[in-house]
């Protein structure tokens, strides 16, 4: 199942980021990947990135569906089950933001960079390996939203509570 959605996401992200006209991010990537140095998060001309009310009502509901499990997590009492939910809610974001992005070209490639870290760390979350790669997953999802708060004007953000 989660298979598919990332498969389903995946495309959704290059539908919609083809369709803006964001080839930046994707070459980003393929530099990347092909021999060039890592993309890095950059800021606007020194000042952070705009956002959209969609972008920041999902990386909100991300950050709250983390909260919410932080504390079962750190005990080390998080069931698989759990894990897989958070998954599954961080997924669903990343399609929301996705599907409504109204962002310029620059700010998304941007934001690309953000997004593939919380689907990386939503893929470790959901995957069969151990509790320690699921524990690594979510410090992806937090690093990925750390940065965001740093690259990204997001008016009354807070980090991970």
């Amino acid at each position: 199942m989660f298979r598919i959605r990332k498969k389903s996401v995946a495309t959704a992200m290059l539908a919609v980021c083809l369709s803006a006209g964001v080839q930046v991010a994707f070459a980003q990537d393929y530099h990347t990947h092909h021999g060039g140095g890592a993309a890095q998060l950059t800021l606007n001309n020194g000042k952070k990135w705009a956002t959209d009310n969609n972008l920041r009502q999902g990386m909100e509901n991300i950050r709250d569906a983390l909260a919410a499990e932080l504390p079962t997590i750190h005990s080390g009492k998080a069931s698989v089950e759990q894990y897989h939910a958070l998954a599954k809610k961080v997924n669903d974001q990343i399609t929301f933001m996705v599907q409504n992005c109204k962002l310029d070209k620059e700010a998304d490639a941007m934001l690309h960079l953000v997004l593939t870290e919380l689907i990386a760390g939503a893929d470790a979350i959901s995957g069969q390996k151990g509790n320690k790669a699921k524990r690594q997953g979510v410090e992806n999802i937090i690093h990925a939203l750390e940065d965001y708060a740093t690259y990204f004007d997001h008016p009354g953000w807070h980090g991970v509570k």
